[in-house]
């Protein structure tokens, strides 16, 4: 507003205040209650995880690792019995029922560490093709899982044992799922597998399989057994055709060289 008095201008001029601005309402403090819940929710996806990380370790894999250590040690004992020495694995096991290409090697050692790299052999029993007990054992899951198709084993099935020196044929005595035993039961690793046996030497040669009755976790055992019914010097016999077409390749590749 502008006005004139006695020759000198004055203005007027009107400020209006902004009303003051209140300030934001404390944010409500979150009780007790609520942050052990928030914690313990925290801790229930984390075990979570965890646990699905073990079971796919457990399961998926452990199966790689082994299968990968196991087909390793066929490789390097094949290479070994060919040179004329003693095996990493004692023997190879082949069982039609669970595959034409089924061959797995057999290690020393019954223990965790044995049997994620093949088929376990318990040292304190007796050698293939020996009279007593060849006893063996091995996964049915996890860590390569050599016996998963156990139960499909049949009366009178055929199972091979194959060493540096000699091809073994055993003929199992009963079905995969006939003899179920508690873990604990002693007699599948006697050097006679029969509850019961009496002491006395043995007088056949035996083969003992042993492995978990269940997938998952169990205290029970399924075993067989089988009796010897073929016994085979390789320095009399050819080579398994696979490995004779190997042989066949290597000579034609040395003749190549020469």
């Amino acid at each position: 507003m502008r006005r004139e008095e006695g020759g000198v201008t004055i203005v007027h001029m009107t400020i209006t205040a902004e009303p003051p601005v209140a300030p934001p309402p404390p944010r409500p403090r979150r009780s007790t209650g609520r942050r052990i819940a928030t914690a313990v929710g925290l801790l229930l996806i984390a075990a979570g995880l965890g646990l699905l990380g073990w079971f796919l370790w457990q399961y998926f894999g452990t199966n790689i690792v082994s299968k990968h250590a196991a087909a390793q040690i066929k490789k390097e004992t094949v290479a070994q019995w060919e040179n004329g020495i003693e095996g990493d694995a004692i023997g190879l096991l082949r069982v039609d029922r669970f595959g034409k290409d089924y061959e797995v090697p057999i290690v020393k050692g019954m223990d965790d560490a044995s049997l994620a790299k093949g088929i376990g052999w318990d040292p304190k029993r007796e050698k293939p093709g020996e009279f007593g007990n060849f006893a063996i054992a091995a996964h049915r899951v996890t860590h390569g899982e050599p016996f998963r198709d156990f139960p499909k084993l049949k009366k009178g099935d055929l199972v091979e044992v194959e060493t540096r020196t000699h091809v073994y044929t055993y003929e199992l005595e009963q079905d995969g799922t006939d003899i179920t035993v508690p873990f604990t039961t002693p007699w599948p690793l006697w050097k006679v597998p029969e509850p019961d046996w009496d002491g006395t030497p043995p007088k056949h040669r035996m083969i003992t399989l042993v492995t978990c009755s269940e997938l998952f976790h169990t205290q029970n055992r399924s075993v067989v057994t089988g009796h010897l019914v073929e016994e085979i010097d390789k320095s009399t016999t050819a080579p398994p055709p696979d490995r004779a077409e190997k042989d066949t390749d290597k000579t034609t590749d040395a003749q190549k060289d020469g």
